[in-house]
């Protein structure tokens, strides 16, 4: 267990219980072939990508993620994208975009909508194909089981927030199965604090094509990606609905730099949840 992670309470024995509708057994293999093929595009195309300017990157950027959340079976509504930030629209430059955490496929839902620079936790670059690609991403990576770190890994969020670029966190800290939400860490918002940056809150739900919620994408527990990733392609008509609230800008003088990241981290749960 990480010395300072969170631990949340969900588990699949527990927060898994209901069972969605399901697709055939030979559509489950025609979407893992099809997720497969996309995978493997993106990382045979992830270099050339990286050198196209920044508008062209994002754009073939949220195509790609639309097209693999689409061979997985999920249908993606992206909520609007709040009021504008001074300089240009939302996401545009170095904005620190957090949001609640309930899947892996949290991160191409994101992508799907405002491509940027993830943190992630050190074990995802041992993924299988996934760890290799989330890598060439740029992503900056957080090792959980060495506090000392910490400092370290916040600089370089700032740096790339200084540099104008989105940087995708997840507060929680932690994966919850959707039903249950955790506590907003104030550590990574030290980064805006540090850069100046605005705060994007956005919201991720988890449903079903009739309207009712569903737990089958959340990655929690002892939850494996192989199992989870089965789980999910067996659904029918699940949805995914990302919000883009708007923006959060940065607190004015503070007593102190902690008070400033936890207000900022206040606010922005307060965001997420007022819409949940």
């Amino acid at each position: 267990m990480s010395v300072w992670l969170p631990t949340a309470p969900c588990r699949p024995e527990t927060c898994l219980g209901e069972r969605a509708p399901e697709v055939s057994h030979l559509r489950r293999a025609l979407r893992l072939a099809a997720c497969l093929t996309a995978v493997l595009a993106g990382v045979l195309l992830g270099l050339p990508v990286r050198l196209l300017p920044h508008g062209a990157r994002d754009r073939l950027i949220r195509l790609w993620a639309r097209v693999l959340l689409r061979t997985l079976g999920v249908t993606v509504h992206l909520g609007p994208p709040g009021t504008p930030v001074p300089g240009g629209a939302v996401g545009v430059g170095g904005a620190l975009v957090v949001a609640n955490h309930v899947s892996w496929l949290d991160i191409p839902l994101l992508a799907a909508g405002r491509p940027g620079r993830s943190l992630a936790k050190t074990e995802v670059r041992q993924w299988p194909v996934l760890g290799h690609l989330v890598a060439w991403g740029g992503t900056v990576f957080l090792d959980r089981d060495r506090l000392r770190t910490l400092p370290d890994t916040v600089a370089a969020v700032a740096e790339v927030l200084r540099a104008g670029h989105p940087v995708i966190v997840f507060p929680e800290g932690s994966t919850w199965c959707g039903r249950e939400s955790g506590r907003f860490r104030p550590a990574l918002f030290q980064a805006a604090v540090e850069a100046g940056a605005f705060v994007q809150p956005v919201t991720i739900r988890y449903r079903l094509a009739d309207g009712r919620p569903t737990s089958a994408p959340a990655f929690i527990g002892d939850d494996g990606l192989l199992t989870s990733l089965a789980r999910v392609v067996a659904v029918r008509g699940l949805v995914a609905d990302v919000t883009f609230l708007p923006p959060i800008p940065p607190p004015g003088p503070q007593p102190t730099r902690a008070g400033a990241r936890r207000e900022l981290a206040r606010a922005a749960q307060a965001a997420v949840e007022g819409i949940r």
